[in-house]
């Protein structure tokens, strides 16, 4: 055996060789152990329980092989939810996180008077922005659309696990809303926006799905169709939110220019300074 301290060193060291963040060693630990990092740091000098350890090399095996540690762990946070994470579904994101805060500050600002706001998430992966939305706002009906039969299923088991009451459907972009007959005050999205060509991190392109990374040539190919299409299933009056790239904002501003001709929108930067929601807004 051996102590916690020698153990998160020496795989941190590892972590800097093979270039993987080095704070994934402790977040992993933190994690596994179930126990808050302070009290890790309390005992940080004893030995590591004999399974604990068996545990967390194995994980670290992993991780030090470009693995996502959400993957090793089979879950993911979002939001203060847990959600489960595997190859079928993108990994949440902190950045997303943001776009749902703004969606909610937003839906409380348009629908005041409005018992009930009707909202639908296309190509919802894990299911993690639905959830969010459905938990933090009870005027929420809440619809949530993806191509993958596998991404479905695994949205269905976090909106279980998470108690939050959504319907989910099978198909590709729009249509199944359009088949549906739909009439949403909220259209949400958070497509893949990958320029195809683009160069990514190994852990990216090795262990998540690439159906959920890459939008084309440009980046922009979802975007186009959920436009082309929204105005089937919008109210009069209704908003879309989106995530995008945080270099595509001159030809996401053309784009909403080119195709929905009149429509208000703004482009919101993120924490970090940098442009990644756009919202249309119809009136």
């Amino acid at each position: 055996m051996t102590t916690f301290s020698k153990s998160v060193k020496a795989f941190e060291k590892k972590c800097e060789a093979r270039d993987v963040p080095p704070e994934t060693v402790m977040a992993y630990l933190t994690e596994l152990s179930q126990r808050e990092r302070y009290d890790l740091y309390l005992h940080y000098e004893e030995e590591m329980p004999s399974d604990l350890e068996e545990e967390f090399n194995k994980g670290m095996a992993r991780i030090l092989n470009y693995e996502p540690m959400e993957h090793v762990l089979g879950y993911s946070w979002f939001y203060g939810y847990k959600m489960i994470v595997n190859e079928d579904v993108l990994i949440p994101r902190p950045e997303t996180e943001e776009l749902c805060a703004n969606i909610l500050a937003r839906m409380d600002e348009w629908f005041i008077n409005q018992n009930e706001i009707h909202c639908a998430d296309v190509g919802t992966g894990s299911g993690a922005i639905a959830i969010v939305l459905a938990k933090e706002e009870a005027k929420v009906h809440m619809m949530a659309t993806d191509i993958s039969e596998e991404a479905v299923a695994t949205a269905r088991k976090n909106a279980e696990n998470n108690e939050a009451n959504i319907e989910f459907v099978t198909g590709d972009m729009l249509q199944p809303l359009i088949d549906k007959g739909a009439k949403l005050d909220v259209l949400v999205s958070n497509p893949p926006y990958i320029p195809s060509e683009e160069v990514m991190e190994k852990s990216v392109v090795d262990f998540e799905p690439h159906v959920a990374l890459f939008g084309g040539e440009d980046g922009l190919k979802f975007y186009r169709q959920i436009f082309k299409d929204c105005k089937k299933v919008l109210k009069d009056r209704a908003f879309m939110a989106f995530e995008m790239g945080w270099d595509q904002r001159e030809r996401m501003s053309r784009l909403v220019e080119e195709e929905l001709p009149g429509c208000k929108y703004e482009i919101l930067k993120d924490m970090n300074g940098k442009d990644r929601m756009l919202f249309v807004y119809f009136e």
